[in-house]
């Protein structure tokens, strides 16, 4: 049985059959449907107070006009991803500043999506991001002979779990994003657990300036991140 969505009378035929005690399955059958939607409509809809067939419409409602107007933005908001990518921003970034620019934001999972679906009809977006380059056997020479290497450097693969798996607040990501040939460009800094993003500008990119710019950031946060 194909899933439909339910209708505002078998949101109340489902309610009243509950306040008579039948089953998920046997109310799935009286009106029709799958198991699997009465089963989603309920843990969607049900709180503490119980299943609101009201409420449970116009959450439904809320979700039908919601997804329209995502449907009719989607074209414009694939072009600003894609012009963000090809002026070498991250997905992180890009899903960052999106809100706070356009009033639309989207996670950095979507924008990965729209890349690998856009490499697999023969794009080239995913040549704009971030990858490891390959080195020359000089610099893979000096790799192995430790030059270059920051002393008693933690790789990130090495950072605690509960930084990985954002249980906690506190823990920031850095990242740059480079116009031109590090003429200009910004530095922006996003809280792990919460996505809240800091951001300032370079007038150029140098780590002494950046580190600057992130001490700028955050010193008006210490203690309470």
């Amino acid at each position: 049985m194909a899933y439909r969505q339910l209708t505002q009378t078998q949101r109340y035929q489902i309610h009243a059959y509950r306040c008579a005690g039948m089953s998920q399955r046997q109310i799935a059958r009286a009106i029709g449907v799958h198991d699997s939607t009465v089963s989603r409509e309920l843990r969607r809809h049900t709180t503490p107070e119980g299943y609101d067939p009201e409420q449970a419409q116009q959450r439904s409602d809320h979700r039908r006009r919601t997804a329209w107007k995502w449907t009719k933005r989607l074209p414009s908001l694939m072009n600003f991803v894609a012009r963000r990518l090809r002026e070498e921003w991250s997905p992180e970034q890009i899903s960052g500043f999106m809100a706070p620019l356009i009033g639309v934001g989207v996670s950095h999972q979507w924008i990965y999506s729209l890349v690998r679906d856009d490499k697999a009809r023969g794009g080239d977006l995913w040549r704009h991001l971030r990858q490891p380059r390959r080195h020359s056997k000089r610099r893979a020479r000096a790799k192995s002979a430790g030059l270059g290497r920051i002393p008693h450097r933690v790789g990130i693969e090495h950072r605690p779990a509960e930084v990985e798996e954002r249980r906690f607040i506190g823990h920031w990501e850095g990242d740059t994003v480079v116009q031109g040939h590090k003429q200009s460009g910004l530095v922006t800094l996003v809280e792990r657990r919460s996505g809240y993003l800091l951001a300032a500008r370079l007038p150029r990119v140098s780590a002494d300036l950046t580190q600057a710019a992130m001490i700028r950031l955050l010193k008006p946060r210490r203690g309470a991140v």
